[in-house]
């Protein structure tokens, strides 16, 4: 499926590949109502730094929904044939369950069911961890293994996924 064709995305790459640039490209390029779902919480004043110049980088036509947990119950709130959804990012997210000591399995199939239910276009942004060393922590292991495992989840049922390396996307899917 080309652009036009697709209606869910998948973006992966790196810290500072520009996936989040580009996920934003794809989801501008649509007409409706532009909800943003951010998954990041500012727990220290870089990452409040971090979350303000991406606010700063969507113009008035973005609404900003925070979804730091309930990520489906947020797709779901904002879903309707006249949006273009955002989600920045999955590993923020998947991050938040596993701190909080949340059930990952349930959150993922959870947010699965409510991307195969939404009329909406969406686009989410998520980290590629698996080209690194493996951690020396069991917890840094572990979230490298969930975040693997839920874009695995997430690919699989969207209709177009494309990795962004040096700011240029390679079309996977």
């Amino acid at each position: 499926m080309d652009e036009v064709g697709s209606r869910t995305w998948l973006v992966l790459g790196g810290a500072r590949s520009g996936k989040s640039r580009h996920a934003q490209r794809l989801a501008e390029a649509f007409v409706g109502m532009h909800v943003f779902i951010a998954t990041a919480q500012a727990f220290d004043g870089e990452m409040r730094d971090r979350i303000a110049r991406h606010r700063d980088d969507r113009d008035s036509r973005w609404q900003t929904v925070e979804a730091p947990l309930a990520l489906a119950e947020a797709i779901r709130t904002a879903d309707g044939a006249d949006r273009v959804m955002l989600v920045d990012c999955l590993t923020l997210w998947v991050s938040n369950l596993l701190l909080g000591d949340h059930d990952i399995d349930a959150a993922t199939d959870a947010l699965v069911a409510a991307i195969d239910a939404a009329s909406a276009r969406i686009v989410f942004v998520s980290n590629e961890v698996g080209y690194g060393i493996v951690p020396d922590n069991a917890l840094a292991r572990r979230f490298r293994d969930v975040a693997g495992i839920l874009n695995q989840r997430v690919a699989a049922v969207v209709d177009r996924v494309d990795l962004v390396a040096a700011g240029l996307p390679l079309r996977l899917k």
